[in-house]
């Protein structure tokens, strides 16, 4: 037979002493290091290859004419469709594109939620 209140004694050893949860948006989060976020883009770096719109899994890249590029165009990023996988800042052969660490993305409004330069 068991002893009443053992079962008890045992589940509260484990209880962490800490807060599972962070209190936020109140207290700001940490960002891990290497934490891939927001995408950053240089259009004076930017040739207009499309490499980056070629390896996007996610097709959140499409290229757009532009007459400020090398090739006459330039990507257009759609956070929509964006896996944050950052295989676009590793396909950039000039490294005009960099995944940032911030994170507070969301909108309501879909327009907003494209980096149209």
């Amino acid at each position: 037979m068991p002893v009443p209140g053992a079962l008890e004694k045992e589940l509260l050893k484990h209880i962490p002493k800490k807060p599972a949860t962070e209190m936020y948006p109140f207290v700001k989060v940490e960002v891990p290091e290497g934490y891939r976020g927001k995408i950053e883009f240089d259009l004076e770096k930017c040739i207009g290859c499309g490499l980056c719109a070629r390896d996007c899994p996610a097709g959140a890249i499409e290229m757009v004419e532009d007459e400020r590029t090398k090739l006459k165009k330039r990507p257009k990023f759609i956070y929509s469709r964006c896996l944050f996988c950052a295989q676009c800042e590793e396909s950039c052969p000039r490294k005009a594109i960099k995944l940032t660490r911030e994170f507070e993305l969301a909108d309501y409004n879909k327009e907003i939620m494209v980096i149209d330069v």
